[in-house]
């Protein structure tokens, strides 16, 4: 008996030591965050500009809007996957109902953890599935918005989508053979701009520990919540998450979310899949401040739209470079992507992270709905 209670305490000993190393990991390798000043201005358009478009009882991922505007505009979006759906994990609003697109029994074949969506002026919906952090393999697939078939899938190599990485927010440029997406890789700690060339079938990482693809330890805190979770071991610290190609097909605009600036390098430095690491590198310009942000877009005039998570709204950075706020609104919860569409809106992915990252289902249907807004471009 005695040998036994023994036993016992030195089993206690060891759990105990057990979790006093884990805490010290987590908290080096993901704690120790800070808080980023306030750059929001007053707000340029006011609540009526901002209409709330559809509303879904599971969080929302990200929005895509079809860009032509001969066709009547076509929205769809993802079904978040850190809050673990259990039915269609892609969907098109269609006469203000959500319909598994491209339908309902192809949903486990073709999907395991999409999230980035994308429509391009060829008439394509691109879907990229992160396979859970990699560990199932990461995929791109392309639908012919037409047909509604799938017309190019790709797997990205190992060497590319390593483990632990996390392909998120995704562009197109307009010719429609470059496909640009962010690695956030926030478990892998290898943030990443990612290019896959359609037309040769090939991919490549780039900027890969790059400051501006790293985040300088800021965590956002939202009116709903500071993102620190674990008793304050374990921060939202994240890298690169918003990128867009220019409208012109110029640039690729990106940014980390947990960084103070909004970067931007050539589309034809991160194309040339000769050129070294050093000179895509000595290519990338700081073009100015930004708030702590997730998703970006673009438009014709030059003007980059950034998701302002602190503040519930859009940052806008003209050429110029002097940004402001378009829009602050308490109903949006976390600014997550947007998608423009050829009806001249923005539609906006309200993903409210703080209700679904490590939620319960209980939890998550308490706080539904959870919403798309849409505003007017700025005029052209």
């Amino acid at each position: 008996m005695k040998r036994f209670i023994r036993i016992l305490k030195w089993l206690g000993v060891i759990i105990f030591l057990f979790i006093i190393v884990l805490a010290i990991f987590l908290r080096l390798r993901f704690g120790g965050g800070k808080d980023y000043q306030d750059i929001s201005t007053n707000p340029s358009y006011t609540k009526n500009d901002l209409e709330l478009f559809f509303s879904f009882e599971e969080p929302i991922g990200n929005v895509a809007a079809t860009p032509d505007t001969s066709e009547i505009q076509r929205v769809f979006f993802t079904v978040h996957p850190e809050s673990r759906p259990e039915n269609a994990k892609l969907l098109e609003i269609v006469d203000g109902k959500a319909v598994p697109y491209p339908n309902e029994e192809s949903q486990d074949d073709l999907f395991n953890t999409p999230l980035g969506v994308f429509g391009d002026l060829q008439n394509r919906l691109w879907v990229i599935d992160h396979g859970t952090h990699a560990t199932q393999g990461v995929k791109l697939t392309a639908f012919d918005l037409q047909t509604n078939q799938v017309v190019h899938e790709y797997t990205f190599p190992k060497n590319v989508a390593e483990i632990l990485s996390f392909f998120n927010d995704l562009s197109v440029t307009p010719d429609g053979r470059y496909v640009f997406v962010a690695d956030v890789s926030f478990f892998g700690k290898k943030p990443s701009l990612v290019v896959y060339d359609i037309q040769e079938g090939k991919s490549r990482s780039l900027l890969d520990g790059h400051e501006s693809v790293k985040h300088e330890k800021y965590v956002p805190t939202t009116p709903q919540k500071k993102m620190r979770f674990f008793g304050g071991l374990v921060d939202l610290l994240t890298g690169i998450d918003g990128l867009d190609v220019s409208r012109d097909g110029q640039y690729v605009y990106y940014a980390a979310m947990g960084h103070s600036g909004l970067y931007r390098i050539p589309v034809s430095v991160c194309t040339n899949f000769t050129i070294s690491d050093e000179d895509i590198a000595a290519a990338v310009e700081r073009v100015s401040d930004k708030p702590l942000s997730d998703g970006i877009r673009t438009d014709t005039l030059g003007n980059v739209y950034i998701t302002d998570i602190e503040h519930s709204g859009i940052y806008v950075v003209p050429p110029s470079g002097q940004g402001y706020t378009l829009i602050k609104d308490s109903r949006v919860r976390w600014a997550d992507g947007m998608a423009l569409g050829g009806d001249g809106y923005f539609y906006l992915a309200d993903s409210d992270i703080p209700n679904q990252m490590l939620q319960s289902k209980r939890h998550m249907a308490k706080n539904a709905p959870y919403n798309i807004f849409r505003f007017k471009i700025l005029n052209q």
